[in-house]
């Protein structure tokens, strides 16, 4: 039962909720903010109808015990065929939105919506696309062989699904990211006028993302026999480091943006004033600055670390990889998805956000929730605490592990966070399906009277406070308070890393 709900939870988590919402991503950042017709409507229905068979398929599968396979699937592990094929539907009509989201760029040019470039943030959403479709191709390389295996009309490698599953696996987490970072940027306009320091250099790190962030599923394949020490040295090393040197400058440019947006309307006082003087009771902000912190402080530094050959080998069977990607996927892409929805009920539905003082703190809840669960994940797997396995302490077993007592403790704070968020998760789902479906309209009056359930961002746009040679002054003086925070940063990832480095030392004796 315990990798029934395992592999229930790996696949609604991290392909379907996940993927779903990044398709309504391309829809509104291709048509909405182009401000153009979508291409092929009915075409539209039919991949969501496909996405909603295929997913539900998938659940059937797996609820009714015909898939305990976990969420990799591993071969020789093998499933219903109807499994597989819930899968391939699924992957199919999420082509379809991809496709339709670049024929609707290309409607948008022909009809000359915009003038000059793409914006920002729809050049991050093609981003995200273009990582889907390879994700999605890879899908279908494996699992259309694998469906025909689970039918017995074809063998099946080990080692080469492995290859092209984690082409899929891990390639569909770095479709997140792109959509995520692509959210920041909407959210730090929207919300307090945030700047973006430079078109160039966002725009070249969303290419970077596209040219190498997929090799990072290389360390899911490093006791692999098959792949030679130099492919898996450069993957988990030169190519790595290119995809977070991408991140780096989102983490730094995000910031950054919204503090010089924050001195542009006035609040130019001291390192911090902008910061804390941002409107933390605005959901959309509170949870877009709390998913940039939880993933590029946890997610960031974790995922580098365990990224590196040497260190992958001592953790990667142990709960600091759930660790890793709880704080990445969770605290940051659906903590950021969730923030975003907080603009979407009142711009795109024009309903006012249902429990709006609950939703101030919704945001608190999920996000440090979350931290505080990756937080104790990371500590019990650096004390060897294995994942995937339903009893981590091996109560029953007669040889028992030597885990230190500390576990005990790691394990409370692990169930506490995860209690918290778990909270906060509810609460949203709450807010949403009351406000989607029972929500009270956004009117002309309502904005005027700034009723409650309508974000800051919506009832007044961030407008400045410099105009002419004081803007000039402001731009002059920068992001100082980010570089402060980055520098913090640095030092973090730093200490963090030599710590890992001494504990592969303690253990991994060289004569």
């Amino acid at each position: 039962m315990y990798y029934r709900f395992v592999t229930f939870h790996g696949l609604d988590m991290l392909i379907f909720f996940i993927i779903f919402f990044e398709m309504a991503i391309l829809y509104f950042a291709g048509p909405v903010l182009l401000n153009s017709r979508l291409p092929a409507p009915g075409l539209g229905w039919l991949s969501f109808v496909l996405m909603v068979v295929g997913s539900l398929l998938v659940n059937v599968m797996v609820y009714s015990g015909k898939a305990d396979v976990m969420f990799t699937s591993y071969p020789p592990l093998k499933a219903d065929p109807l499994y597989y094929l819930g899968i391939i539907l699924f992957a199919v009509g999420a082509l379809i939105v991809c496709i339709l989201f670049l024929a609707s760029l290309a409607v948008a040019r022909k009809n000359k919506t915009y003038e000059g470039s793409i914006p920002l943030v729809v050049f991050g959403a093609l981003t995200a696309c273009i990582i889907a479709i390879i994700t999605l191709l890879h899908g279908a390389l494996i699992f259309i062989p694998t469906l025909l295996w689970s039918m017995d009309l074809m063998p099946m490698d080990a080692e080469v699904y492995r290859l092209m599953f984690w082409g899929l696996g891990h390639s569909s987490q770095q479709i997140n990211v792109a959509a995520m970072v692509s959210v920041w940027y909407l959210l730090a306009g929207l919300t307090v006028g945030g700047v973006v320091l430079n078109e160039k250099i966002s725009r070249m790190a969303f290419v970077l993302y596209i040219l190498f962030i997929s090799m990072a599923s290389a360390h899911h394949l490093l006791v692999d026999p098959g792949w030679g020490p130099a492919w898996k040295i450069w993957n988990t090393s030169y190519a790595m480091y290119l995809a977070v040197l991408a991140s780096m400058i989102h983490g730094f440019t995000v910031p950054g943006g919204i503090e010089l947006g924050q001195r542009l309307r006035g609040f130019k006082n001291g390192l911090f004033e902008w910061l804390s003087k941002a409107p933390w009771s605005d959901p959309g902000f509170s949870g877009m600055m709390i998913s940039l912190v939880v993933f590029g402080f946890m997610g960031g530094i974790t995922g580098v670390t365990i990224g590196t050959e040497q260190i992958n080998i001592m953790v990667h069977n142990t709960l600091r990889v759930p660790g890793h990607f709880h704080v990445t996927v969770v605290g940051g892409t659906a903590l950021a998805f969730m923030a975003v929805s907080y603009y979407v009920f009142p711009l795109i539905f024009r309903k006012r956000v249902a429990f709006w003082g609950m939703a101030k703190v919704q945001p608190y809840f999920f996000g440090f929730g979350i931290a505080i669960m990756g937080m104790g994940m990371t500590f019990l797997g650096s004390m060897g605490v294995p994942r995937r396995h339903w009893d981590s302490t091996f109560s029953q077993a007669p040889f028992q592990p030597p885990f230190p007592d500390t576990i005990n403790l790691f394990q409370a704070v692990m169930g506490i966070g995860g209690l918290l968020a778990a909270a906060g998760a509810l609460m949203f789902i709450t807010i949403a399906v009351v406000t989607v479906f029972f929500g009270k309209p956004v009117t002309a009056d309502s904005i005027k009277n700034g009723e409650s359930g309508i974000p800051q961002g919506v009832l007044k746009l961030p407008a400045q406070s410099y105009t002419g040679a004081n803007v000039e002054q402001v731009h002059k003086e920068g992001a100082k308070g980010t570089v402060v925070l980055a520098f913090v940063f640095l030092v973090c990832f730093v200490l963090y890393y030599f710590v890992n480095w001494k504990m592969l030392a303690s253990i991994w004796k060289v004569g």
